[in-house]
């Protein structure tokens, strides 16, 4: 594939937000007193350039022409933003995280108490390639991998037959025999700025940030409580495609062109349609998808418990002992990493069971 350079190949929203140097956060989410790169009224599409942090860090040699190259890849397909982030972009290497954020988009209107919508419209791969990475100790089986306490990077590609495009794995070292997997882009990273400071890029929160629910691809939907006027919402995290857990600290991270939709319920009905959103609701096609976020996995899954039901109990009336049965015969929890400092659980609410039953 042709790589989708800035400003080349589809924008299909009339409102453009390319990654630009000087304008991303890297390592950091935007807060309160960030400047909005755009300031769009509810119901506006925007396209946005997301930027994969795999190839562009220090123990990678802050160098992906030279990073890729030595997986095969032209430098012609090497992104430009990529390139001048690595060159130019500042970042704490102690201190900060390590994903590209994108400058924040401010909401017309939008305030404390309103719950902002972002859907997915459309992501587009801009790149054939990605990567899969360990580093810091902090995967599941953090102490046995990475074997020697180095970064191990895994080039992941993306192969085309007749059944589709397939990410890609080797077997062993000499990459003749591969394992191949479905490919399903989706922002790792989707939140609202918050009133108390540029926070860490990796741990999650009740502003969303870095959820890496894998269930946000085209077509679903991310409810955040508005925190600061504007909402000033961000992107970032791409991937190709994520298991439950994540467990060896990233997964095929892989930029991506993303099309995503704002919409703002106000104060006066979030209530009726939300509840108290104490945590990042997703909600696709098929399913309300409640979030719990904590440090420790097993309170994470309680508090995905208790906010599961209590959207049962905003969107349907359901009284909380029923809510907590139903649950319990009816409903996946999944967990959704284990890697970002906070980890994270998710509940598949089937919402085909309860049609009708306002």
């Amino acid at each position: 594939m042709t790589p989708l350079q800035p400003g080349s190949g589809p924008v299909h929203a009339a409102h453009y937000l390319p990654v630009e140097a000087d304008r991303i956060t890297w390592g950091r989410l935007p807060d309160a007193h960030d400047r909005p790169a755009l300031t769009v009224a509810p119901g506006t599409e925007v396209t946005i350039d997301t930027v994969s942090h795999e190839g562009i860090l220090p123990d990678q040699g802050s160098d992906p022409v030279a990073f890729f190259a030595r997986h095969g890849v032209a430098p012609e397909s090497v992104l430009e933003d990529a390139v001048a982030i690595a060159r130019t972009a500042r970042r704490d290497t102690e201190r900060d995280g390590p994903h590209v954020v994108t400058a924040p988009i401010a909401i017309d209107g939008a305030e404390p108490g309103d719950v902002l919508t972002m859907t997915v419209v459309e992501t587009l791969p801009r790149v054939p390639y990605g990567v899969v990475s360990n580093r810091h100790g902090r995967g599941a089986l953090h102490g046995e991998y990475p074997v020697d306490g180095t970064t191990v990077s895994v080039f992941a590609d993306v192969v085309t037959d007749g059944d589709g495009s397939w990410g890609r794995i080797p077997l062993a070292a000499d990459r003749e025999r591969f394992a191949r997997f479905p490919l399903a882009p989706f922002l790792g990273i989707m939140g609202v700025a918050t009133p108390d400071g540029r926070r860490h890029s990796v741990p999650p929160g009740r502003h969303g940030g870095n959820i890496d629910v894998n269930l946000l691809q085209t077509g679903a939907q991310l409810h955040l409580p508005v925190l600061v006027p504007g909402a000033l919402a961000y992107v970032g995290d791409p991937h190709f495609a994520q298991g439950d857990g994540e467990v060896a600290l990233t997964a095929m991270e892989a930029s991506i062109r993303a099309t995503v939709r704002f919409d703002l319920t106000p104060s006066a009905d979030a209530a009726a349609r939300f509840g108290d959103l104490v945590w990042p609701l997703v909600e696709t096609h098929e399913f309300l998808v409640p979030t719990g976020l904590d440090e420790d996995l097993d309170e994470a899954v309680r508090a995905c418990v208790r906010h599961a039901i209590a959207i049962l109990g905003a969107r349907y009336g359901m009284e909380p002992h029923l809510a907590y049965a139903y649950l319990s015969a009816a409903t996946d929890f999944n967990i959704s990493q284990v890697v970002d400092l906070v980890t994270g659980a998710h509940a598949r609410i089937r919402k085909s069971d309860f049609e009708g039953a306002r």
